[in-house]
């Protein structure tokens, strides 16, 4: 699980651009994924062999100054409880403001670390404008730009070295399930009518989150983490700058799990924040099912559940390889379905396709189709191999791998999934150039 970092501070600082600069993105709200439109607040980085994740969020104002000091606590309150690391935001250009300071009250109680940027600072020349900052209280203040990247590289290698390591999971191995959806759609419903049932055998164990207890649960001698999870809340006028702190859990279990549990309200319809939270499943590369929940209040007749398993394709295009059920926390209805089909995800999940099997497919998905010209030039695939599990994730060597059309490349993926049987996991194809170093065999199918 990687750790996390939230940057906080008034509007206007600079939060964004360094998030930009850091995750090396043009746009953090922008995905180029066909069908996957939700903005983008958060971000992975490497830095010197780590990994952590980045959370961008909305600038603390004063809007309605009776409700700011509740807006701001909860901000910081969020941030406390869910992030590892936190980054305070200063603008050296406009000095301190009044929100500034109570921030950095607010700040200093935490214990976790906390790190002061005071960005705008493009040069030495003008790090002068770091000592009124000094009246905060706060010690060893970085100035950095963000816009033109001063200090960035000195401040991200201390920030580095004060991240937690990764807390191992428990020894114990069994299949990893993060529950996961909107508020009130069911998901502690559902683990209690799971943990209810007499042929389950329920156990508490210590997760890797501070603040977490996953319940572990045993059926037909198998053993399953049951990961909850907040419920991720759809923005508003207030929500719009809370939201930000909101999928920071849910990205944490998305991270540990093998399979989401997407639970959706039947009674509200599938909306726009089912699809944003199906979308971060997809981003995190975990198998995924669709539990489409209280279907017992649901008027329907017998074309009901095509309709909504078709509403879901639709919307949720980018998952149509996940498998969808009805059901309900609160009658037990179709409950005891759902192990069967995770059982199912995650045996494919933890497939691996031999090097000879892959190119045989690859092969005929070329003569189907014939790859595209590029300047001229027919893009070639020379070979395939698989070079990873959870999930299944193929390399494709090329001529021209960064010419590939997306729309080439999702036929080519649907190609693996139709000659292979993974109709139920998520799959990655990654395109690289062909280095001449190994040589592929065609008439053996191996390297």
């Amino acid at each position: 699980m990687k750790p996390i970092v939230a940057i906080v501070g008034r509007p206007n600082v600079g939060k964004s651009s360094f998030f930009n600069r850091v995750t090396r993105t043009r746009d953090a709200i922008v995905d180029n994924f066909p069908g996957v439109t939700r903005d983008r607040n958060y971000g992975n980085v490497r830095r010197d062999g780590v990994e952590f994740t980045l959370i961008d969020t909305g600038g603390f104002t004063g809007e309605n100054d009776d409700d700011f000091s509740h807006h701001i606590r909860f901000q910081i309150n969020q941030a406390i409880e869910d992030a590892d690391v936190i980054l305070l935001m200063l603008d050296g250009k406009n000095g301190v403001s009044p929100f500034d300071t109570d921030l950095v009250g607010m700040l200093r109680t935490v214990t976790k670390p906390v790190f002061y940027a005071v960005n705008k600072i493009d040069g030495i020349e003008q790090e002068d404008n770091l000592y009124d900052f000094y009246a905060l209280g706060i010690e060893n203040p970085y100035p950095i730009s963000a816009e033109h990247g001063y200090g960035v590289n000195d401040f991200l290698d201390d920030l580095v070295q004060t991240l937690p390591e990764s807390v191992s999971e428990p020894s114990e191995k069994m299949i990893r399930l993060a529950v996961v959806g909107k508020p009130n759609v069911g998901k502690s419903s559902m683990i209690n009518r799971i943990s209810g049932e007499n042929r389950l055998v329920v156990t508490d164990a210590p997760g890797t989150t501070r603040d977490a207890v996953d319940s572990v649960c045993t059926v037909g001698g198998k053993s399953y983490l049951l990961i909850d999870t907040a419920g991720i809340r759809r923005k508003g006028r207030v929500s719009e700058k809370l939201e930000k702190f909101s999928v920071i859990k849910a990205l944490r279990s998305l991270d540990r799990c093998d399979v989401a549990l997407i639970v959706i309200d039947a009674d509200d319809g599938i909306t726009e924040q089912d699809i944003n939270i199906a979308g971060y499943a997809y981003e995190r590369g975990c198998g995924c099912i669709f539990l489409l929940n209280k279907w017992d209040i649901i008027e329907k007749d017998s074309k009901t559940a095509k309709k909504y398993y078709d509403r879901l394709r639709t919307e949720a295009k980018f998952l149509n390889f996940a498998p969808a059920i009805t059901i309900s926390a609160l009658t037990g209805l179709r409950v005891h379905r759902i192990f069967r089909l995770v059982e199912e995800v995650y045996e494919q999940y933890v497939t691996r396709i031999g090097t000879g099997q892959l190119n045989r497919i690859l092969d005929l998905a070329i003569e189907k189709n014939t790859p595209p010209i590029y300047r001229g030039r027919r893009i070639k695939f020379y070979y395939a191999t698989q070079v990873s599990a959870k999930p299944p994730t193929f390399v494709c060597f090329a001529n021209y791998p960064d010419a590939v059309h997306f729309s080439y490349k999702r036929y080519l993926i649907n190609q693996f999934r139709e000659g292979s049987g993974l109709d139920k996991t998520p799959i990655r194809l990654i395109f690289r150039k062909r280095t001449g170093r190994l040589k592929f065999d065609k008439k053996k199918r191996r390297l």
